[in-house]
């Protein structure tokens, strides 16, 4: 604990940058002390945030200096731990990566980390999130990059494949998987919210020891048990899941059957790496609309917290389920802290994939670093499905970075939910044509 230089790179977001916040003051007795320096290109979403950090600082006793810039750049010297967060007009530009495919006969569930859609997505996030990273080797070369950017694995394959820095990729998806085991032994009513209940979750962390791996998105139950006795659940889990509603969960019980683990995301964001996902989709995609309202109205009480202190004290409250900032607690405290999950290089510790490929997996989070734990391998089958998105993810970086269309054609070829050459190179022009101004790499 000390004087630590934090930046968070996208602060103005609606929901990074207010919820990233409030962590920072739930948990300020690992940080006192410590400066936050928010950074954002919209000035007004900005100061709307800083002005709700002062808030919170002043009620709290001012355990953190709060600075704004809207040049990250300004921020970086000295920094210790760079969080980041960035999307250029997300939901717009996501709306068209899950429009334009349905046109060219693709059905796909989501359209954000995987498959066509998440091509598009990567082209545009990998670029940012590399600038953040080269900058920081300029500025801050020893400085943690906590990312929360998607497509995560492809955005940390990225800056770990061109960069020195050290970088995590942080996902709150595992909360899903404690929420659907919760579901199935009854410990929690049955629901499908997208995002669990961050209370409801953490109860549920104190019953169930769930262990996972597997690439972010595409993660496996690999083990199941109580908490206090260590009894396996699976068999429970296994007896109980047949009594669900035939519409709970149904990709993900098709391939529970068929591969032997369950999947550990729900069946949206694991839908989008399997070409037959659509036979239980009603492929609706995202609720882009819904969540602008969402966005509109915590934008409103972010305004209203700023006179309000009842409201304002529940952002003191409320808690968002993220671990990023329980990961740099851990590592600037050295807690020898275990983490159900984070994203970094493998190195060995899922066996079967290859030692640079970005993997999801459980870690030991000390002074000494970020240090995944080995674990189990799995299946067969599943390390086979796994090398396929990691093949894919190997020439979408490459496309990324060096604006090369032929590894992204490549990357569409080898997806499973391409059919065709003609389709792929015809839907691959027109995604790069609709979003040509975002693509830093390809002008």
């Amino acid at each position: 604990m000390g004087k630590t230089k934090i930046v968070l790179v996208g602060a103005g977001s609606t929901s990074f940058g207010v919820s990233t916040v409030a962590d920072f003051f739930q948990q300020r007795e690992k940080f006192l002390d410590s400066t936050l320096v928010l950074c954002d290109v919209n000035e007004a979403k900005l100061n709307r945030v800083k002005r709700l950090a002062e808030r919170l600082n002043e009620a709290t006793g001012k355990p953190f200096q709060i600075e704004s810039v809207t040049d990250y750049r300004r921020a970086l010297q000295g920094a210790e731990f760079v969080f980041v967060s960035v999307e250029v007009n997300r939901l717009e530009r996501w709306k068209l990566d899950w429009e334009i495919p349905f046109r060219y006969g693709i059905k796909h569930v989501l359209g954000e980390n995987g498959g066509p859609g998440g091509l598009a997505h990567a082209l545009r996030t990998i670029p940012l999130v590399l600038g953040i990273a080269r900058e920081m080797e300029k500025s801050a070369p020893d400085a943690y990059l906590i990312n929360y950017v998607n497509p995560l694995t492809r955005v940390c394959l990225g800056v770990t494949r061109y960069t020195r820095i050290k970088t995590i990729g942080m996902c709150h998806q595992i909360n899903k998987g404690f929420s659907l085991v919760g579901q199935v032994l009854g410990l929690t009513p049955t629901t499908h919210a997208h995002f669990p209940d961050a209370g409801i979750v953490r109860e549920l962390k104190t019953k169930i020891d769930l262990k996972q791996a597997g690439l972010n998105h595409v993660t496996w139950i690999q083990d199941l048990r109580e908490k206090n006795s260590g009894r396996d659940l699976y068999p429970e889990f296994r007896a109980r899941l047949q009594k669900m509603p035939a519409s709970w969960e149904p990709l993900s019980r098709r391939l529970y059957d068929a591969f032997g683990l369950f999947p550990a995301t729900g069946d949206g964001h694991v839908g989008e790496y399997f070409a037959y996902a659509h036979e239980t989709s009603d492929l609706r995609g995202f609720d882009f609309e819904e969540r602008a309202r969402e966005s509109a109205a915590l934008d409103e009480r972010v305004e209203r917290a700023l006179t309000d202190d009842a409201l304002r004290d529940e952002f003191l409250r409320n808690e968002s389920g993220e671990r990023g900032i329980d990961v740099a607690a851990a590592l600037l405290n050295d807690l020898n802290q275990y983490e159900l999950n984070v994203n970094v290089v493998n190195n060995g510790a899922l066996p079967g994939l290859p030692d640079w490929a970005i993997v999801e997996v459980p870690a030991v989070v000390s002074g000494a670093g970020v240090m995944p734990l080995r674990v189990p391998s799995l299946p067969d089958a599943i390390t086979a499905l796994l090398n396929q998105q990691v093949a894919i993810q190997d020439c979408v970086v490459k496309a990324a970075v060096h604006g090369n269309r032929h590894a992204a054609l490549q990357a569409l070829l080898l997806d499973p939910l391409i059919s065709g050459y003609s389709v792929a190179e015809k839907m691959l022009d027109e995604l790069l044509q609709v979003h040509k101004e975002y693509l830093i790499e390809f002008k």
